[in-house]
This record gives structure tokens, sequence and C-alpha cells, in this order.
């Protein structure tokens, strides 16, 4: 097992995460979205989620009110350095690592490793230290972290068609990282419970990691808001045609995802957390136009590591 998995892997058994079984992501996850306040950010699968919640509006009620010593907090966690943003991302990979090990390939998962790197390259944030792995849950789905940590479910894998459908799948995720949209979830949450925490060095004392993140699964758990996903599907198909994959690649694991009954358990989690399918490639196709018509990808992304089997339990 080559260094990265075992480092993650490492992170599971020091992170402070919850035990479970394997297949168990999806309902760790569900658990979490339904002990989650209504205020929270969550919302049920027919609501969707619209800029300016009422949650929002509290947050930025507060940021004008917040007496002096809290503004100050406010001003640095804005400023969350690279490395406390690392170490934030690697406490909470851990935990997730917790709910649903990697599928137990090494060859898979230096694969994706090669294809979400060599995209990460393409960004301004090519210097995080990326890592991307498989989970082993037969959930669609896909998650990133601050620092660069991103996961994908062997369900949505067995989805897709070729690299570039890989490549535009994590770009997705890159792109939640490039514009730190997690860490908004964390810095909201934290300005309505903090209270005079000095939450700056809090983040800068590593032993303190786990407790201002509690079990870190509720800030993919939580959904963003639409704005964030589609501005994540727009850097998508940016990425995936400067890394030399079709731009088109992501819409195509959208139509795949769309064919889903709602009530299927395993887009139960991705449903909740995501505007539907359509309209998130209608707002692509409104965002993209015909500036990539003319963009095709390299012959090569049509290869794809092959998926093995899932391992029966025991």
């Amino acid at each position: 097992m080559n260094r990265w998995l075992t480092g993650l892997l490492v992170f599971c058994l020091v992170g402070g995460a919850t035990a479970a079984r394997g297949g168990d992501l999806q309902e760790y996850l569900q658990g979490i979205l339904g002990k989650l306040a209504p205020a929270s950010g969550t919302r049920a699968a027919a609501s969707p989620a619209r800029p300016g919640t009422a949650r929002d509006q509290l947050v930025e009620k507060l940021r004008t009110r917040l007496p002096a010593s809290l503004q100050k907090v406010e001003q640095e966690l804005r400023g969350v350095s690279r490395e406390q943003e690392i170490a934030i991302g690697r406490q909470i990979a851990g935990n997730l690592l917790g709910a649903a090990p990697l599928v137990d390939d090494p060859g898979l998962q230096r694969y994706v490793n090669l294809v979400g790197r060599w995209v990460a390259e393409q960004t301004e944030r090519a210097d995080l230290p990326w890592h991307f792995g498989v989970l082993e849950s037969p959930a669609v789905n896909a998650f990133a972290v601050p620092g660069g940590y991103i996961f994908i479910t062997r369900g949505l894998y067995a989805l897709l068609a070729d690299e570039g459908e890989l490549a535009g799948v994590l770009a997705h995720e890159i792109g939640h990282v490039l514009r730190r949209h997690h860490l908004k979830i964390l810095r909201q949450g934290r300005l309505l419970d903090m209270g005079q925490d000095l939450l700056a060095k809090q983040i800068a004392t590593s032993g303190k990691i786990q407790q201002l993140i509690g079990r870190g699964a509720e800030i993919v758990a939580r959904s963003l808001d639409r704005k964030a996903e589609f501005d994540a599907d727009q850097i998508a198909v940016v990425l995936a045609a400067r890394a030399g994959y079709d731009p088109f690649s992501l819409p195509a694991v959208l139509q795949q995802i769309g064919h889903f009954a709602a009530d299927d358990d395993r887009v139960a989690l991705l449903f909740k957390t995501h505007p539907p399918p359509d309209a998130r490639l209608e707002e692509l196709d409104g965002r993209m136009g015909s500036r990539f018509d003319q963009v095709k990808g390299s012959g090569k992304t049509n290869r794809l590591y092959r998926l093995k089997p899932a391992a029966r339990p025991r």
C-alpha cells in the first residue's frame, strides 16, 4: 500500500472518528442531517436552497453587531492560513474514513490521484497537497473538504464512462476547495455558538482541531447554497478543458445522475444537498453557451481504471 493510503488510514485511527461499518457512509451522513436543526443550512429534498436564507441573514446581522473581540476573531478566521486549512481538512478526512474505508485497491487509488492531481495542477492552488480517494460505499456522491482532500464513492465511480467524466467530477470538488466553500460553513456555524472562544487560536493548535470541527462530517453533510454548487460546476467545465478533457464530461455525469428515481437510497443524500441535476444542467448551459463547442478532449481520456467488484461482507 502506498504512503498516501497509509497516511489516510492513520488519519482514520487517530482522528477521533465515529466507528461505523464500511457500507454505512450514507446512513452515517443521513443521521447527521437528521440531527441538524433546520436552521443549520440543510433542506428537504423538495425545498431548494436559496441564497439569503434566514440563517444567512442572521449571520450577516451578527457580523455587524459583534463586540470588538469577536469581530477580531471573525477577521482572523477569514484569513485562515494554508497550513490551518490543511490541518482542518486532514482531521475531517480522517473522520470520513471512520464511516467508510477506502476501496481496497491501491491501483485504483493511485489512478484517481494521478487524474485528480493533474486537474488540480490547472488551478491557482496547485501548491496544496491534493489527496484523492475512492470510498467503499454504494452511495452516489463525492465530497470535498478544506485543504485539498477529495473523495468519490464507489457508487459514483461505477457510473463513469471514461476518464474525462472522472476528471469532471473531481474538478467540481476541486472547485469547492478553490473557493473555500466549506470553510464558509465552518465560519458561519462557529459564529453562532463560539461565545468568547478564540477560534483562530484553536485552529492553530492541532490538539483542539477536533473540538473545533466536531465530527467534521457535518461540513460535507450540509448543503452549500445553489450559487456555490453552480460555481463549482462552471469551474469544473473550465478545469476539465484546461486539463485536456472534454468540457462536457461533467454534464454527461449529471445526466446519468438525473436518471435515478428521487426515492433511490443511493442518491438520497446527494439530492438533499445539491440542486436537482436538471437545474444544474440548465444553469451550466446558460453559463457555457457555445464557448466550448469547439473544444475537444484528447482521445486518450476515453480510458478508465476498471473497478473491481466490492468484497462480499463476511
